[in-house]
């Protein structure tokens, strides 16, 4: 079985392809969202599934964040394994094994739940009266998505009315996702959209409240929009998670400038077989190109071209200097999150220095 490298070795010593985190990139991105939340008064409960450890979860924690999201019942196991128990998860849990699941889980932590319908809700407020607990849900409302959620308004208010009379449950809040609005190129027109998405779910609370159901949590936001979804009234938790690692998707297709590349894939050049094309030892199963293509960090003139199962092609540009067979290149993942869920473990550097290792606990927790 292959060992872990050690700690205290440099960066080259490490076998590629690597995972690695700048730890003081990381920590910067992590004090950034913190203080950005703190100054606009909304609680950060940052999402999980971007790194899915433990280990990273509780610095989140110490660094202001509330609680985590957990984007399935699996990955919020783990958390509450690791300590850590106020979780949101922002999926839905359907079936008698999960619920019998998600009872043992409110047994050790206080998770909140997500839900849409009333089928959804009646057989896990059942479970949680026959054992004695009571459990948070939140009503996620589709503000245009349109992936899952109850429409906004009068619909909500009616699920809102059916969960409030289901014994087992609180109705603790709202919530809604602006993910079609992320790639919305001229920033003022994102903007008005977000605002004008976001103020659904805010309308929504207004409704619930002149009803007598008390809506104490409205969470929105991805890293994609944070910087926006921050400043509507009304909004007070956000769920935005892969800013503490940034990736080419947030950057270049979300415009998001504040905050630091801090996740990178290292890689080793295998074969130069043509004079402008090189082949890299990383391929699919160690990155994501389907919502953005990785990038050589430091070199303008080396593209990624295409990636197979265990092999990366590079593109080089006219006059470029040559790249030869041992060379090693540092990728920019496109996608951040599924990225992370190829690895078993992640690499944390400081001054180019192994420091820890960080094992991806939630890997495959897809239940």
């Amino acid at each position: 079985m292959e060992k872990s490298p050690r700690i205290g070795c440099t960066k080259d010593e490490l076998d590629t392809p690597a995972l690695c985190i700048d730890l003081g990139a990381m920590e910067s991105n992590i004090r950034a969202m913190a203080a950005a939340c703190k100054s606009h008064g909304v609680d950060w409960r940052p999402h999980a599934k971007c790194h899915k450890s433990p280990v990273i979860g509780r610095m989140l924690i110490e660094a202001g964040a509330i609680g985590l999201t957990c984007a399935k019942l699996g990955e919020a196991e783990v958390m509450a394994a690791g300590g850590i128990g106020d979780l949101l998860i922002a999926n839905y849990i359907v079936g008698r094994k999960k619920i019998a699941r998600l009872v043992e889980l409110r047994r050790v932590a206080d998770p909140i739940v997500c839900i849409d319908h009333a089928v959804q809700a009646e057989p896990i407020g059942a479970a949680m009266q026959q054992a004695g607990l009571q459990l948070r849900v939140l009503i996620e409302v589709d503000i245009g998505l349109h992936r899952a959620g109850v429409l906004p308004g009068a619909p909500a208010l009616e699920l809102a009315q059916k969960i409030v009379a289901t014994g087992g449950l609180l109705l603790a809040g709202v919530m809604g996702y602006e993910g079609h609005l992320l790639t919305l190129s001229d920033p003022r027109e994102k903007a008005r959209q977000i605002h004008a998405a976001l103020e659904q779910v805010v309308e929504t609370k207004h409704l619930l409240e002149a009803s007598d159901i008390a809506c104490p949590i409205v969470s929105c936001g991805g890293t994609g929009s944070y910087e926006i979804t921050l400043t509507h009234e009304g909004v007070n938790e956000l769920q935005a998670g892969g800013a503490i690692f940034m990736d080419v998707f947030y950057r270049r297709k979300c415009n998001v400038q504040s905050l630091q590349y801090a996740l990178t894939v290292l890689t080793t050049v295998v074969s130069t077989p043509a004079p402008l094309r090189a082949i890299i030892d990383a391929g699919r199963k160690t990155l994501n190109t389907e919502i953005a293509v990785p990038e050589v960090v430091g070199r303008a003139d080396v593209s990624v071209e295409s990636l197979s199962a265990e092999h990366g092609t590079l593109r080089l540009s006219p006059g470029a200097k040559p790249l030869r067979i041992g060379d090693r290149l540092e990728l920019i993942p496109g996608y951040g999150d599924l990225t992370i869920v190829l690895h078993d473990e992640m690499y944390g550097l400081r001054g180019g220095r192994l420091e820890r290792v960080i094992e991806v606990e939630g890997r495959g927790k897809i239940r």
